[in-house]
């Protein structure tokens, strides 16, 4: 049995990670800390676990395994280089770190303590995305020329569901581009298989709040394909949706069904849209982290793509501030 300590309630998926421990047959919360006590030990209350005010203490713990980190994104790398040095496996909501030279700060004590860490990046396990990934791979689009995905809700609008916190610009280092865009941007970078020359970027803010409530983000490549990521806190009923067209053929997916749909010479000689069979999601990131703790091994490619989603995410935030493109080669380390 994996025994977890819960960091932090900030986040609104925290309680949802909190079920899935509970839920797991391989995992247990023993245990819980928050920057604010608060919150912290009213949820860890009904948790029915032992509520720590200092950090420290919880991590000093030979009763905890592994953490689970919700704290505000600006803390991440205090909070996950602690619990790597004190030898914990870590489950983390995206993003991992607001800059990349704070990635690898955090990469280098988890290296040093040969930990499992892993990010919530849900949607590179689900069923549409291997069955887009297997239509990119057999070529049936020719050369990608747009890819476009757009996530979006409205926590902002009217009273609004998003708690207050998520406005801060000091926590959250941005609105809806790095907490909901990170989805569709690391999507985005997946199906168009490697980074981007260049990334710019515009925010809206519709509600006006401290932070973006409506994003977009053009991907440059190279060889001309475009990736536009949109993200948006003030839209009610906007379809999850991907475009991907290329020079043989076209697919859909979300606009606004939950279809896959495909138009290329390979189907059907492109005489009509094509529905395509969606597969089961893959084991979710929680799921694959428990694995990881059990076997000894570690998720490369998961904190590989979270690396890369910081590096566009920042290249994002510096775009909107010059007012123009950011060479991706520019954002280091």
């Amino acid at each position: 049995m994996i025994r977890i300590a819960m960091l932090s309630f900030w986040h609104v998926h925290a309680l949802g990670y909190a079920h899935q421990a509970q839920e797991h047959p391989g995992t247990e919360i023993v245990a819980a800390w928050d920057e604010d006590p608060t919150r912290g030990r009213a949820e860890a209350d009904k948790l029915g676990v032992p509520f720590h005010e200092n950090l420290a203490d919880v991590l000093a713990r030979d009763d905890v395994d592994a953490v689970i980190v919700d704290t505000p994104t600006n803390i991440h790398p205090e909070v996950i280089s602690a619990a790597a040095r004190a030898g914990k496996h870590i489950f983390t909501e995206k993003v991992l770190a607001l800059t990349v030279r704070e990635c690898n700060e955090i990469l280098a004590e988890v290296d040093k303590a040969g930990v499992a860490l892993i990010l919530s990046l849900p949607r590179l396990y689900h069923g549409y995305t291997q069955a887009i990934r297997e239509v990119l791979d057999s070529g049936a689009l020719g050369d990608l020329a747009v890819v476009r995905t757009r996530l979006s809700h409205g926590g902002a609008v009217g009273e609004g569901w998003l708690p207050e916190h998520f406005y801060d610009p000091e926590q959250c280092g941005g609105g809806a581009l790095v907490d909901l865009g990170c989805h569709p941007m690391y999507l985005t970078r997946l199906f168009l298989g490697a980074m981007p020359e260049s990334v710019s970027a515009s925010y809206g803010h519709v509600t006006g709040r401290q932070v973006e409530d409506n994003a977009v983000a053009v991907l440059r490549y190279p060889n001309g394909a475009l990736g536009v990521v949109e993200a948006g806190f003030a839209t009610t009923y906007s379809p999850f949706s991907i475009e991907i067209h290329g020079t043989k053929g076209s697919l859909l997916f979300g606009t606004p069904d939950q279809k896959l749909l495909v138009r290329s010479p390979a189907h059907e000689g492109g005489e009509k849209w094509v529905e395509l069979p969606v597969p089961d999601n893959q084991p979710d990131a929680f799921a694959q982290w428990v694995e990881h703790v059990e076997q000894g091994t570690r998720p490369t490619a998961n904190v590989e793509m979270g690396v890369d989603l910081t590096r566009l995410m920042e290249a994002a935030n510096h775009s909107v501030a010059v007012d123009g493109p950011v060479r991706i080669d520019s954002v280091t380390g």
